[in-house]
């Protein structure tokens, strides 16, 4: 039986893909259970290519599931990635077309065979089960195929499309590709936002860009489980012009920007487990949305956001340009507001920034030379971090912020912000961390980082020291 090859197989292969699966006992009575109710399955270890270029041998589960579509049956051949997390994370789920197949590229499925369900974006043990997969997988594909037979001609097309198939988890993506909506593709003049997260934050961001009219539509991704509650309950009571409530990721399709609120409500003890309950929840959501919206600008505000905004970098292959964290933009606007309006100091007010890692840790940078002398401009500073100090970040608050930056990149307006960026290059950090630094954002994200006139040795060695305890905390996490 090929249960019992299964259980074999664990016992005789090397010690290193032994060690490979953490929840091994669970994974093989599961798949037991898919192989009872699809025989046709069969499996083999082989080496799996994430989108950071990372290598690991893993579980490959393939075979064909029966579909049944206007009146004729199919049998659609699929590819299940067992990851060694399973079964507390979901599979990566790909169709494994033959030669005379093509893809239908379609609201569950991309043009390289990635398969995207709403049971893999909610995917929680023990509730979520592969059999539960399939069956959803399945009734989807019974309502649009995903795959379609192609002629002789067209066999030389399909062997360059299925080379380029073979290498979807090398994360290569064809970034000038338009989603189709409606039959018809969209025109790029279209200013829609997608806030994902319908807590506080993600309300307080929806209500805020509505009242800026920073964009033409506003999508509020409701990811709880369960009818709307709270604010999400008020939105769809009160109906907000151009404001849509959704639970479906393909609602968030051809979005400008996408706005990541979200954050895990686990149960970790350390700061690292609920670090990593953050990215757990993160993986099953950014590459959905860098499916729907593969021209966006990811906007993280998620914590610890310098993390979370590498993870999502990481997670959707995205340029490093269009991948950003809110960061210092907050303190920043703040902090320049006490100086001009408090302190009463014009000249330096908008040259000064809030830069590195938010919290206690964050620096402050300028790039106003001559004006004033050394010591008064630094016991300016001081007084307006004081001043700062006392303010708190309420949801609202950061909402506002949020909205100022989508404004930016909508508008083009090519204004400088202190948000998450990636770093490396930058004071001699050699990592890859994203620290917040001052940026000209515009229509693709972030187009330049503004460098101070004059180094500051301190201020360089505080950012070093950031980059380093946030580089250490990233080599812990499990992508």
């Amino acid at each position: 039986m090929i249960w019992r090859a299964i259980s074999k197989s664990w016992k005789c292969e090397q010690p290193q893909i032994r060690k490979i699966y953490k929840f091994r006992d669970l994974t093989i009575e599961e798949l037991k259970n898919v192989v009872k109710m699809y025989p046709n399955f069969r499996f083999s270890m082989d080496t799996y290519t994430f989108k950071d270029g990372s290598l690991k041998d893993l579980l490959n589960f393939s075979g064909t599931i029966p579909v049944k579509y206007r009146g004729n049956s199919y049998n659609i051949p699929i590819c299940l990635w067992i990851l060694d997390s399973h079964p507390f994370a979901p599979p990566i789920c790909l169709l494994k077309p033959t030669i005379n197949m093509e893809i239908s590229v379609g609201k569950h499925v991309d043009a390289h065979g990635r398969i995207y369900l709403p049971y893999l974006q909610n995917w929680s043990h023990p509730k979520s089960i592969i059999i539960g997969l399939i069956k959803e997988m399945i009734e989807k594909f019974e309502e649009e195929l995903p795959l379609y037979s192609v002629s002789s001609s067209d066999e030389a097309k399909q062997l360059e499309l299925l080379s380029y198939i073979a290498k979807i988890t090398t994360g290569e993506t064809d970034v000038n590709s338009k989603t189709m909506v409606g039959g018809q593709k969209k025109d790029g003049g279209f200013n829609k936002v997608t806030v994902i997260g319908a807590g506080d934050l993600g309300i307080a961001c929806v209500l805020a860009i509505a009242a800026k009219g920073a964009a033409d539509q506003v999508v509020l991704l409701d990811l709880s489980e369960g009818a709307a509650k709270g604010g999400t309950m008020d939105l769809d009571i009160f109906a907000l012009p151009n404001v849509e409530i959704s639970k479906d990721f393909s609602a968030s399709a051809d979005s400008k920007v996408v706005v990541l609120t979200v954050n895990s409500l686990g149960n970790a003890q350390s700061y690292l487990g609920v670090i990593q309950s953050n990215v757990d929840l993160f993986r099953g959501i950014v590459p959905a949305v860098a499916h729907y919206s593969q021209n966006s600008v990811l906007l993280v505000a998620s914590h610890p956001v310098e993390i979370m905004t590498y993870v999502s970098w990481k997670l959707s292959a995205f340029p490093k340009s269009r991948v950003i964290g809110t960061g210092c933009n907050l303190d920043t606007e703040r902090f320049q507001y006490i100086i001009t309006n408090l302190l009463k100091a014009q000249t330096i007010g908008k040259e000064a920034w809030i830069i590195g890692e938010r919290g206690e840790d964050k620096v402050t940078c300028h790039q106003t030379e001559g004006v004033v002398n050394d010591n008064s401009q630094e016991q300016l500073v001081n007084r307006a971090m004081e001043v700062l100090k006392g303010k708190g970040q309420k949801s609202w608050s950061v909402g506002l912020s949020i909205a100022d930056l989508i404004e930016s990149i909508l508008k083009n307006k090519r204004k400088v912000h202190s948000v998450s960026t990636l770093a490396k290059g930058c004071c001699n950090i050699n990592s890859e961390v994203f620290l917040s630094m001052p940026c000209i954002l515009g229509t693709n994200g972030v187009t330049e980082i503004i460098k101070p006139l004059k180094e500051d040795k301190l201020v360089a060695k505080k950012l070093q020291n950031s980059a380093a305890s946030i580089h250490d905390l990233q080599q812990q996490l499990k992508l």
